[in-house]
């Protein structure tokens, strides 16, 4: 997700580093939108859901201490961000999400946790108080009209009851991300940086995970054999890598690199490929195909929650409006949920 920049060193970006920003953007949304496939069948191998977040974070945290040791300042800086980053940023996000696919096909988990956008305006608008722009209201109105088809409410909801909750958690969560995120952005150069909160996030959900997922209960048998991803054994190691090393590390380094490169708008847009991305992933991977009515609803979702990100006001006003989430992904690199 976007990180915060200053206005001059946006329009101080060079063009020729545009095309590098939005490759790796591109790149960044691919290895987000990739973690469901990945993590789907490790899970039905016989890994608990919390088990498969647990060594996701756990291995990520891992390769991102260095990073940890040379932000180590915001441990006394902002403590209260760290905690909270990894509680809901890090930990809610990824055990909901993974818990969600766990129940439901991928595409529709990481389309619901696409209401995070419409969640962040509500708590802009009746918490904080601040008037929210037409555009972005219809983009709210836009995403829950294309939730409504992609779980088919006129079924009676065909899906898992549960799992849609647990995806509702997810973007729940991320609410608490885009909002903690939002934490010191006018602080300008005394910012903390996003890649110290993202490696401390890590550390904070490991450590909270493992109290909640007790891995030591794991079947760690299952990561010496091989998963079944629709029909062709996968060793469950080479998941878990891709999980651990591109879906975690990957995403969010080029994300972060990515939106350095761009303006938070651009590199919101990109990322919301990763909900398509996954979808697509999961119908030629994993055998989930969805409905027109579906593929109809999620390209809604994925229109108005692009409205809700890039919609700004007409005019200049002197109380703050709300633009969407843009305003709230300022510091840090951002998919999903989901997740």
């Amino acid at each position: 997700m976007p990180v915060h920049t200053s206005q001059g060193s946006q329009d101080s970006r060079a063009t020729p580093g545009r095309g590098v920003g939005l490759g790796l953007a591109l790149l960044s949304a691919v290895a987000f939108g990739g973690s469901g496939v990945a993590a789907k069948p490790l899970i039905e191998a016989g890994l608990d859901p919390l088990h498969v977040v647990w060594l996701r974070v756990a291995g990520a945290a891992l390769v991102m201490l260095p990073l940890a040791v040379r932000h180590r300042a915001l441990v006394r800086r902002r403590p209260a961000l760290l905690a909270g980053f990894g509680l809901l940023g890090v930990a809610g996000v990824q055990a909901c999400y993974f818990a969600a696919i766990s129940r439901i096909p991928v595409g529709v988990a990481l389309l619901v946790e696409y209401l995070a956008p419409a969640l962040v305006l509500g708590w802009v608008r009746f918490v904080q108080r601040r008037p929210v722009t037409r555009a972005a209201a219809l983009g709210v109105v836009l995403a829950a009209g294309g939730l409504a088809c992609v779980v088919e409410i006129w079924s009676g909801l065909g899906f898992d009851v549960v799992g849609l909750l647990l995806a509702l958690g997810a973007a729940c969560c991320q609410v608490g991300y885009f909002v903690l995120s939002d934490q010191g952005s006018d602080a300008g150069d005394e910012a903390p940086d996003p890649l110290g909160v993202i490696a401390y996030g890590l550390l904070v959900g490991t450590l909270v995970l493992t109290v909640v997922a007790r891995p030591w209960t794991m079947h760690w048998s299952v990561l010496g054999g091989s998963a079944d991803m629709n029909g062709t054994s996968v060793p469950a190691a080479l998941l878990l890598g891709w999980i651990v090393l591109v879906a975690t590390v990957v995403a969010y380094v080029t994300g972060v690199l990515s939106v350095r490169r761009l303006s938070p708008q651009v590199a919101g847009v990109v990322a919301c490929l990763e909900a398509v991305i996954a979808t697509v992933l999961a119908w030629v991977l994993l055998g989930e195909h969805l409905s027109a009515p579906q593929i109809a609803g999620g390209a809604v979702v994925l229109l108005g929650a692009f409205i809700a990100q890039s919609s700004a006001p007409a005019k200049p006003s002197q109380e703050p409006v709300a633009r969407g989430t843009n305003d709230a992904e300022r510091e840090l690199s951002a998919r999903g949920t989901a997740v």
